[in-house]
């Protein structure tokens, strides 16, 4: 299931109380799915480590009143009865068997022992499957059972809305686009590092304000692993590519536009990302008729989600017009 899709599933079921587990591998979004819907429902998020927890932090200590023993529960978990919130249990599946049984009444009656989370809290879990090569332990079918299972996997325009709206990198999100088989990548033989949708965001993060990643060179590898590193060094060191992107700001009506993908990816996701600014938008209008209609569409697509304001010019409306089939995906 894509993002988007979890997203709104998310948000339907956890309308019934049902405690939800979210399965995904490693760096796909899973934590900013769940924080996504929580800041949708407009509810705080209480993120609990399973994995760090002995079987007794969760039901608490033992004290003395009156002369009988009762449980003190844990501080982390929601006592004010009034209050609201999303129970995150991240990498709940990384916790040992003997702290996974612990979780079995919370998870169906919403109680431990004499704790009993609050009316209006609600239970999301989230975890890496056996075959993702993380550290998991199998989930008992007790507790298994007590779950809304969802499964997410990686889509890329899912993520390209996001990286826009994100303001990841253009560089990012042009090579991305160029190459969108490389935004989630298993891990290779030897390598520590690979390339997921939340390293990708790292390299954005690395590149800053720069133009140029050739100064990341002995980073990259470590983050996306060696292969993803090698190709968006070679994308990122076109120079042809950045003095198509520089030229068409300056002299949009007279600019060549190529014929190689790498370059219009890159002249596009650098337009969208600069929107924003009045001289950026001027001639992004002068170009959109002179992109191929695939391209022109990419950009008035990605102007919707970073500067709506832009559609409404007229040379987009009349672009909008002739190549409408395209827009609607029906061509």
């Amino acid at each position: 299931m894509k993002p988007s899709r979890v997203i709104e599933v998310l948000g339907q079921v956890l309308r019934t109380r049902w405690p939800v587990f979210l399965w995904g591998p490693p760096g796909i979004g899973k934590s900013s799915v769940v924080r996504a819907v929580a800041g949708a429902l407009r509810l705080p998020v209480t993120d609990v480590r399973a994995g760090l927890l002995d079987p007794t932090d969760l039901r608490g200590i033992p004290a003395v009143e009156g002369g009988r023993a009762v449980w003190c529960p844990p501080s982390f978990l929601p006592h004010d009865k009034r209050s609201q919130g999303l129970l995150f249990f991240d990498e709940l599946n990384a916790a040992p068997p003997m702290v996974q049984a612990s979780l079995y009444q919370l998870m169906l009656d919403r109680r431990i022992g004499e704790y009993e989370l609050p009316e209006k809290w609600q239970i999301v879990a989230a975890g890496n499957r056996e075959g993702d090569g993380s550290v998991t332990f199998r989930m008992p079918s007790a507790l298994a059972n007590r779950f809304v299972h969802v499964e997410m996997e990686v889509d890329f325009e899912d993520w390209l809305e996001w990286a826009i709206r994100g303001g990841v990198h253009p560089l990012v999100t042009g090579f991305l686009s160029f190459r969108p088989a490389l935004l989630m990548v298993k891990k290779a033989a030897g390598e520590q590092a690979f390339a997921t949708p939340r390293t990708w965001e790292m390299v954005s993060d690395l590149l800053g304000e720069q133009e140029v990643a050739a100064a990341l060179r002995d980073v990259l590898a470590g983050v996306v692993g060696g292969g993803p590193a090698s190709e968006f060094l070679a994308y990122a060191s076109d120079t042809d590519a950045m003095e198509l992107v520089a030229e068409a700001l300056r002299n949009p009506g007279g600019v060549g536009i190529p014929d190689k993908l790498g370059p219009l990816y890159a002249l596009v996701s650098h337009l969208t990302a600069r929107l924003g600014k009045s001289e950026v938008r001027k001639a992004a209008a002068v170009l959109l008729p002179r992109l191929p209609p695939e391209f022109g569409v990419l950009l008035v697509r990605g102007a919707l989600i970073s500067h709506p304001g832009f559609v409404m010019e007229k040379p987009v409306q009349d672009f909008c017009a002739r190549h409408g089939r395209l827009l609607s995906g029906k061509a």
